[in-house]
């Protein structure tokens, strides 16, 4: 299926590796131009490098901090500069620091913040108005199935991580009457170096192997295995499309069946 993506200017956050380069790897594929933003520089020249030998798609790369509001606003910019008018924003970001509410302190919780809520508010605030001017545009936020399933050692992403619902909602209210969709892909277990860094800590706490606490984790999960980073990008790219146009205010749960809750 053709979803119309080719020639759309995207922003994808942390990007370097994992869900984001995932997603990039599949919106270039679509025929979008890609803009590429994490904090290591070495791993987005090597990432920049590798999807555009292996889709052939304008990928380019901005070294930065998601928790930094002038290295978001600097990526703003030199999109604009390189690519145009940013059509469509996928912001996704790393994790926050696992932990128990007891082991946490007001440090981490500011991070957190930053990290998980007000980075999503400054890219959306630089990136709506040229959706606004071209009467199109797509905001798509990559959270976590912690919205839906609380995790007992994720206390900062089971919290700060529900007010980008809040948001979602918002600004689809404000700004589906322009053209504009806004919506959230709660993401449950896939293979990232985020799963094994849960896996390191659940195997501390429980003194068994992180091999066995990945497959306990695995046996979870009614598809009976962990998701991989092209299938967030799959959905992701056809919320960017006009295909998903009637798509907004949605939080859509990509999880294999982990939740258990009904809707």
């Amino acid at each position: 299926m053709d979803l119309g993506l080719r020639g759309k200017v995207a922003i994808v956050t942390a990007s370097s590796r994992g869900i984001g380069k995932g997603v990039a790897r599949v919106m270039l594929q679509e025929g979008a131009r890609v803009m590429l933003f994490a904090r290591s520089i070495d791993e987005l020249k090597n990432t920049a490098l590798e999807l555009s030998r292996e889709t052939g798609g304008d990928v380019a790369y901005v070294q930065g901090d998601l928790t930094n509001r002038d290295d978001v606003m600097r990526l703003i910019e030199e999109t604009r500069r390189v690519m145009g008018p940013i059509d469509v924003l996928v912001y996704n970001t790393g994790p926050p620091k696992p932990g128990l509410f007891s082991e946490l302190t007001f440090d981490d919780w500011d991070y957190a913040v930053k990290l998980l809520l007000l980075s999503a508010v400054w890219l959306t605030k630089g990136v709506v108005n040229d959706m606004v001017k071209r009467g199109w545009g797509r905001l798509i936020y990559v959270t976590s199935l912690t919205l839906r399933q609380p995790i007992s050692n994720l206390v900062l992403s089971n919290t700060v991580r529900l007010s980008l619902a809040g948001l979602v909602k918002s600004l689809a209210n404000e700004y589906g009457p322009k053209g504009i969709t806004a919506n959230g892909v709660m993401q449950g277990y896939v293979m990232t170096d985020r799963v094994r860094k849960l896996a390191e800590d659940e195997a501390k706490r429980s003194g068994v192997s992180i091999e066995e606490v990945l497959r306990s984790m695995a046996k979870d999960i009614p598809v009976g295995r962990y998701g991989n980073p092209e299938e967030i990008g799959y959905l992701v790219a056809f919320l960017a499309s006009d295909k998903a146009s009637y798509i907004n205010g949605s939080m859509i749960l990509i999880d294999g069946g982990f939740v258990k809750c009904v809707p």
